[in-house]
């Protein structure tokens, strides 16, 4: 179990902090619980409203722009996650799956990689409980012209 205070302080030393959850832009709900999972819509790696990350791994974006782009959505997840727990970190049990897009030409071959950006995050954040399945494919185009996009599942206690 996990405290949190201890989040926030994990956080705090990571030089990050958890956004304030995106409404969601069109007709879906940013999360849902249902019995102990917690399914987190597609989260995008603008942080509080700033576009940033927008163009195509292998042409206008780097390895490294994407690996931020992912950790930015995963901080997005994480403040999805917060709102959808309430607040109370001590309700989370673990995240059970990442599921990453990533724009990228048909020659980028580093989708994995890209995605690790979020999977790294997870763990580093949450230790054993941030462990997680994953997928990471690559995408022709994504929403706003992004370079990533990724959702999520999570094992939550109930209230």
């Amino acid at each position: 179990m996990i405290s949190t205070q201890e989040i926030y302080a994990r956080l705090e030393k990571m030089g990050l902090t958890l956004p304030k959850a995106a409404a969601p832009a069109a007709n879906y709900v940013p999360y849902v619980i249902s019995g102990s999972q917690g399914y987190i819509s597609w989260q995008l790696p603008f942080l509080d409203g700033q576009q940033s990350h927008i163009g195509r791994l292998g042409d206008t974006l780097t390895l490294e722009s994407g690996v931020e782009a992912a950790q930015n959505c995963a901080l997005n997840i994480l403040a999805q996650l917060d709102a959808a727990m309430g607040g109370d970190w001590s309700r989370l049990k673990r995240c059970v799956k990442l599921g990453g897009f990533v724009n990228s030409t048909p020659q980028f071959t580093d989708q994995p990689a890209v995605i690790n950006g979020a999977s790294n995050l997870m763990g580093e954040l949450l230790g054993e409980m941030g462990r997680h399945a994953r997928f990471a494919v690559s995408a022709v185009s994504l929403p706003l012209g992004v370079a990533v996009e990724i959702d999520a599942v999570f094992e939550i206690k109930p209230n």
